[in-house]
């Protein structure tokens, strides 16, 4: 049977939807395709422009991508999120020490620019004073291991020291070291913790006190006290929180060769080491009585008294007084 006029229009308008609908589809498609590659194009603008690189080195090929770069950034009222990135990368916000400045990077910290510690030749730290710090450390105790030939006075010759493959705290080598800043070294030390001679055209060094050296010999280092009247104050300063532990045991000599006393207050102007500045606490020591039963003291070139006691320790039968310090209130003991 022949279709009717009516069917044939209805027919007719079912593909006219039809063709509609796969139209709008497609159209709603290419829309999303625009946006997709719109954003893109944006990501890629933005990541140019935090490398700092131009668009066209990236893709050279495609120059209408250049111009819709661009367009994407003309007329936006907000920066994307890389450019925030890219601005808190370059105040050198985190990064493991890195700054970026100028399109260069440049190590920050240690040995970078001298901001670091030791930058790159002591920069950082002073080197003299290092160098000061480490030789302290050689002469009183490593001596031995690094096999220096230290005589029984304690003196070792300043050639084999600046032989040493060591670094000091400002990160500069031993041996990169003159005999001249040697000197300087000593010259520093408000403590003076060093001697030097001259024998044979030879220089030769040596701390004067605090040794843990064995092979060093307190009669040969040091000038012994005879009589009481050589050290009329002979003082330990320590902290409260050692006290308990003295008094129980006495003043041990711990892993140096001797015990060390101060002849005088941490303020007298004379007294240039044997105790540190911040101590709380002074034990005065009976040299008298303690000389008469037979411990040997001794005085270093630097004014510090020191004695091994009695198989390494002061007894507490030989403590004179303890006061606190700096208010000089007498502590019972």
């Amino acid at each position: 049977m022949a279709p009717t006029l009516c069917e044939n229009r209805r027919r007719s308008k079912k593909a006219s939807l039809v063709t509609n609908l796969h139209g709008d589809v497609e159209a709603t498609a290419v829309v999303h395709r625009s946006r997709s590659r719109f954003r893109s194009v944006r990501l890629v603008a933005a990541v140019c422009r935090l490398l700092r690189l131009p668009t066209l080195s990236i893709f050279p090929k495609f120059s209408p991508l250049s111009s819709l770069m661009d367009a994407s950034n003309l007329g936006s009222s907000s920066k994307p999120a890389f450019s925030s990135f890219s601005q808190s990368s370059r105040s050198g916000g985190r990064g493991r020490g890195n700054e970026r400045d100028n399109d260069r990077w440049r190590p920050q910290g240690r040995g970078g620019g001298g901001g670091g510690r030791g930058g790159g030749g002591g920069g950082g730290k002073d080197r003299i004073d290092a160098l000061g710090r480490l030789l302290t450390r050689i002469l009183r105790h490593m001596a031995t291991e690094l096999r220096l030939n230290m005589r029984g006075d304690g003196f070792v010759k300043v050639g084999d020291l600046l032989q040493l493959n060591l670094k000091t705290s400002a990160n500069v080598q031993l041996k990169s070291h003159t005999i001249d800043e040697i000197r300087e070294a000593v010259r520093r030390d408000n403590k003076q913790r060093f001697s030097l001679v001259e024998e044979n055209g030879e220089l030769l060094i040596r701390a004067n006190q605090g040794h843990s050296i064995t092979t060093v010999k307190s009669e040969n280092l040091l000038k012994p006290i005879m009589s009481p009247e050589e050290a009329p104050v002979c003082v330990h300063g320590t902290y409260r929180k050692n006290l308990e532990s003295i008094l129980a045991s006495g003043l041990k000599r711990m892993n140096r060769m001797h015990v060390h006393f101060s002849c005088g207050l941490p303020t007298d102007g004379e007294v240039i080491s044997g105790m540190r500045r911040d101590v709380n606490v002074l034990i005065f020591l009976d040299i008298k009585k303690a000389l008469e039963d037979g411990i040997a003291f001794y005085i270093s070139d630097n004014k510090v008294i020191l004695t091994e006691g009695v198989d390494g320790v002061v007894p507490v039968d030989y403590f004179q007084k303890i006061e606190s310090w700096p208010i000089r209130q007498p502590i019972p003991f």
